[in-house]
């Protein structure tokens, strides 16, 4: 094993994601129904490993679950979720993409492979709907209205954002 094998062998592999909050004129969250788990979620995804950024992740994700180009937005939060069995937590950086214009709401395509349903629904309702993590860190964004560091979904006492 050369030097290089040596050192990666040894950095800790922490899986990457990033979602966006994507709202319409009316404040409404855009949601999403995956075919491969259970509840709803937001668009995003995990980060490729051949150097994407976290920003680039989440317009990518964001275009191929739903066909929408998202082309600015804002960090909200970064959030460390601890691994449990079986998972292996990781960071997950959330965007807030601004509002989808109607020409933005009129693309949506879905990946039928990933996405069984969307919906476009109050903020109140979308937190009862989405998974707990997922809805931690949207009702943290949306408390704050400003950049959050989160660890499992919750501010850290100490971290001032």
């Amino acid at each position: 094993m050369n030097d290089q094998n040596v050192v990666a062998a040894e950095l800790p592999a922490i899986p990457v994601s990033a979602g966006a909050l994507i709202f319409d004129q009316a404040r409404r969250l855009l949601i999403l129904k995956p075919t491969y788990k259970t509840g709803w979620t937001i668009p995003g995804g995990v980060m490729e490993a051949d150097g994407e950024t976290p920003w680039n992740a989440c317009r990518r994700e964001v275009r191929e679950e739903c066909g929408i180009e998202v082309n600015s937005g804002r960090l909200a939060c970064t959030d460390y979720r601890p691994g449990r069995p079986g998972h292996p937590g990781g960071i997950r950086f959330l965007f807030d993409c601004g509002p989808a214009d109607d020409a933005d709401r009129a693309a949506i395509r879905l990946q039928p492979e990933e996405i069984a349903e969307y919906r476009l629904v109050p903020l109140d309702a979308a937190l009862a709907l989405l998974r707990p993590p997922i809805r931690r860190r949207v009702r943290a964004v949306s408390r704050h209205r400003r950049f959050v560091y989160l660890e499992d979904g919750r501010p850290v006492p100490g971290i001032r954002s």
